[in-house]
Parts: C-alpha cells; structure tokens; sequence
C-alpha cells in the first residue's frame, strides 16, 4: 500500500528572500538509480539550483542529491541534471512566460506525493535590495505582533 499525502523533502527558502513568486507549477522528476531512495532520506539541497528551457523541455540544474550510501559503484551524479515532467501545454506556458524580461524559473519546493518525487517551481521576479528589506521588516513585525498577542492571552 502506497503512502498517501504530501511529504516535504527540501524547501528552498532562497528562493522567496532573493525572488517575487509569481506563479507556481508542480511537475514530476526523471530520477535514476539510487535518487529516490536519497530523496526519501532527505539527502537533498535546492539552494543554488534552477530551472532552464533546453530543445523544448525543462531541465532542474545543480539540485544536489546525495549519492545513496549503501548504494554500489553505479550510483547517480550528485549534481546531473533532472529532467522535469510537465504536459506539454504547460512547457509551451512557461517558455512563453519566460521570454518576458526579468522573469526567470526557480524550484522552491522538493516532496514526495503519493510515493513520487514532485518538485514545485515557480516563475519568479528577480526583487531589489529595497525589496527585500521590506520583506524581513515585515515579517519581523508580523513576528512582534504574533508574539504580544501570545503574551497577552496567556
């Protein structure tokens, strides 16, 4: 029996201080080997990894997937790239979309759904430096505010 629901391996945090999330997409992986069995280890890091248009397909750049330890010697390239698997009106959508200037495509999120590795992308807008203060001086406030309620309700 297959485990049901939607389990996060690896978020990327980077993504949402250094981008303007735009529109999101989940779309499937081509792994090989011993990928999956990492990925279910939680052996994944998306930091400085994207997303680019190559021959009319999608492909996951420098996303690290730790080799599977108790894998043998024709275990997988850490860093390959990944093949992402979309309909092709979706692929058709989004190199549309990336034609506009300044947009750009990058992964956020890494989980496994319904026992199959899935990873969220999303078109994004590169923010500026004043942006990006405002970001971190909101959500400071939002974290004062969640915290003087806290205090006075208990």
């Amino acid at each position: 029996m297959k485990p049901v629901g939607k389990k996060v391996v690896a978020h990327n945090k980077r993504a949402a201080h250094e981008y303007e999330l735009l529109d999101r997409f989940e779309a499937g992986l081509a792994l090989q080997g011993t990928e999956i069995k990492a990925i279910r280890n939680h052996q994944v890091n998306l930091q400085r990894s994207y997303v680019k248009p190559l021959n009319g397909e999608l492909w996951l750049f420098d996303a690290h997937i730790a080799e599977y330890k108790h894998g043998n010697r024709d275990n997988h390239d850490p860093v390959r790239p990944r093949k992402l698997l979309l309909h092709r009106r979706e692929i058709n959508r989004i190199i549309a979309h990336l034609e506009q200037k300044g947009l750009t495509l990058v992964p956020t999120m890494l989980y496994l759904k319904d026992g199959r590795a899935k990873i969220e992308i999303a078109l994004a807008r590169g923010k500026k430096l004043h942006d990006k203060r405002q970001t971190i001086a909101k959500r400071d406030s939002e974290r004062q505010l969640e915290r003087a309620l806290r205090e006075k309700y208990r």
